[in-house]
């Protein structure tokens, strides 16, 4: 039996193609038979690498009797929440607010005009242990339908009345003490024995990390640096990363990153080989170095594309059980590797007999051994060994806003270590959006087997903006800013609150749901609305054009009285920030007849602004015919000089 879905193109959906569930995708016909058959609607949102997603599907979603159930009293409409950021954001706001918490797969009890009632994350089939099963929920909430359902729309009107009153004041001041306040937060809950903020499970929130790298540059605070370093060393040691085909999981489930959640998203690693190569360049630390080289070449030989697209993610499960692909038996490997190296090999990553993980093993470095390659030939055999296990489902959408991220995580890695591969990378994957992301001069938010998907987002236009600004630095070629702000007046025109300040995650272009988020908190990814501030606070940097710098003031205020409750939820708005009122040096070279760009280029340091001369002038003459560097900071200038400024 197929549905609705069989006509999808997103790998989620169609994972539900066959269930006996008569699934729709969103669109009008799925409400307008709610409507005509006069049935609630129960939505479900996940995603097609997400555990739990998988496990209520194959408990509930290909279950015959519930299936009934679905089929008889709801109109049942699937959602792939990396497709659709809008839909997911709205509910998302109302499964918080209801339940207190929120996640994937996320259940959703709604009006046909699409207002909510009633909410959940993940529910078991049947009830059990005190918890509410799918069957008895789905039961009950068809009989208020039929009995009461006045008071379910009186309820649905007062959520989304609630859900949409928002705050209409503009805030035209700067916190500047932002900073110094998330970086007390962050201090008062890192974790001096395992790295890391708070109890498990402890995500990587990468972004975090680089505001107190920035944060210690900028203030001289050591303190801050060492939390990020501790806390990237142990997520570089920990299974958390996968020390055999590389690349990090999602989170770590346990306080120590040993075990994690083993799916891998495009966008974690993106951030990571930001912040790890922020580390290197601020350390010195060739770990930190060896972890976003790595890194990246696991994106490069698994989640890149032919055309230099880079893919969404590959799946935790594997055999119908979670990270059975990533682990690994002490006899096992000593088979594999041979008795003698294979011993060294455990000893070295911690494998034992008796596992450390349900019986088997996670690779890891906890034990303290120094990070070395003497392994690499041994890893390379194991890594071969374990892609003829299964296969592993990868997620091969291409998303505009993740693949933006992962131009800023190459471009930045170019930058620290000259490699003119990880530069040509994000030339590609620009090149890829440009050429087929981008209709009519807008924006899409991805796409798949050549099929485009909807408008793009605020996040698709933030994202790339961030990405032709990470290239611009890398290269100094002015195409990448001047595309920058065709873009950016695309985004303000279709995305800005001109009355309260902000940006709306969907615009004038993008369909209206039953409310208009304006998201603005720091979660896996930072917000459009973070991303926005430090675009137009660089853009206005590098442009010294004193309209952006005018719309950059305003998305700062916009953006202080957001964060003031928590300014640790806003790291990249604090990173902004601080670029704002610490602007970076600015560095004018003079090349020599024998000296190129991309030679100069990444041995410059990374807070800095460059501009590449390749002609002498007036103001800018060369210093004993060599290659010349002038660099002014605070309107104040140093003498010329033929040295590489480090800092």
């Amino acid at each position: 039996m197929s549905n609705h879905l069989k006509k999808q193109n997103s790998p989620y959906l169609l994972q539900h193609a066959d269930n006996p569930v008569d699934w729709y995708p969103w669109c009008d016909e799925a409400f307008e038979t709610a409507k005509k058959e006069d049935k609630p609607v129960f939505l479900s949102i996940g995603y097609s690498t997400c555990h739990w997603c998988h496990v209520m599907a194959h408990e509930s979603f290909e279950n015959e009797k519930i299936a009934d159930i679905l089929n008889k009293y709801f109109i049942s409409v699937k959602v792939d929440r990396e497709e659709r950021p809008d839909i997911d954001s709205v509910y998302m706001t109302f499964c918080q607010a209801f339940t207190g918490s929120g996640g994937w797969p996320m259940s959703i009890f709604m009006t046909p005009e699409q207002k909510p009632f009633f909410a959940g994350t993940y529910f078991p089939p049947e009830s059990q242990y005190g918890r509410l099963g799918l069957r008895k929920l789905l039961l009950t909430v068809a009989e208020r339908w039929q009995d009461n359902k006045i008071g379910l729309l009186e309820t649905a009107e007062a959520i989304t009345g609630n859900i949409n009153a928002a705050n209409n004041i503009y805030n035209d001041q700067i916190n500047e003490k932002l900073p110094e306040m998330a970086a007390g937060i962050f201090s008062e809950n890192f974790d001096k024995q395992y790295g890391g903020f708070g109890p498990a499970p402890k995500f990587p929130v990468p972004h975090n990390l680089i505001f107190l790298m920035l944060y210690s540059h900028i203030h001289q605070e050591p303190l801050a640096k060492k939390q990020a370093e501790i806390t990237l060393d142990k997520m570089r040691r920990g299974g958390i990363f996968d020390h055999i085909g590389y690349g990090f999981s999602r989170y770590s489930t346990d306080s120590y990153f040993l075990v994690p959640h083993f799916e891998k998203m495009l966008y974690d690693n993106a951030l990571l080989i930001i912040a790890y190569s922020i580390a290197y360049k601020a350390s010195g630390n060739s770990d930190f170095l060896d972890a976003a080289e790595k890194t990246a070449m696991y994106i490069t030989r698994e989640m890149t594309g032919e055309h230099g697209e880079f893919y969404s993610a590959q799946d935790a499960d594997s055999e119908g059980e979670e990270g059975r692909y990533y682990v690994w038996d002490y006899n096992e490997i000593c088979d594999i590797l041979g008795n003698d190296r294979g011993k060294m090999f455990c000893d070295y990553y911690g494998i034992t007999k008796q596992g450390n993980f349900e019986g088997k093993n996670i690779p890891n470095l906890l034990n303290g051994n120094t990070v070395t390659d003497k392994f690499n030939t041994e890893t390379d055999i194991l890594y071969n060994y374990r892609k003829s296990r299964a296969h592993l489902h990868l997620d091969d959408k291409i998303l505009t806003s993740w693949n933006s991220i992962m131009i800023c995580g190459m471009s930045v890695l170019y930058r620290v270590t000259g490699n003119s591969h990880y530069l040509n990378t994000a030339i590609n994957a620009e090149k890829f959006i440009s050429e087929t992301l981008i209709k009519d001069n807008l924006l899409y938010s991805g796409c798949r087997n050549g099929i485009l998907s909807v408008k793009g987002f605020l996040d698709d236009y933030a994202y790339y903006l961030a990405a032709l600004l990470c290239l611009y630095e890398a290269t100094c070629n002015n195409y990448y800013l001047n595309h920058a702000e065709d873009i950016l007046k695309e985004a303000i025109k279709q995305f800005e609150d001109k009355n309260a300040g902000g940006y709306y995650l969907y615009g004038t272009l993008n369909e209206n749901l039953v409310s208009k988020p304006k998201e603005t908190y720091d979660g896996a990814m930072p917000s459009g609305n973070s991303i926005m501030a430090y675009c137009l606070v660089r853009m206005s940097q590098l442009s010294d054009d004193t309209k952006l710098r005018s719309l950059a003031e305003r998305q700062l205020a916009f953006m202080s009285s957001e964060a003031l409750h928590y300014p640790a939820g806003y790291s990249m708005f604090l990173i902004s920030l601080m670029f704002y009122l610490n602007p970076p040096q600015q560095i004018t070279v003079v090349l020599s007849d024998t000296d190129k760009a991309d030679e100069v280029i990444p041995h410059l340091p990374l807070y800095a602004d460059i501009k590449i001369l390749t002609q002498s002038s007036e103001e800018y003459g060369l210093l004993n015919n060599r290659t010349t560097y002038y660099v002014c900071k605070n309107q104040t200038c140093l003498p010329p000089t033929n040295s590489i400024p480090r800092r």
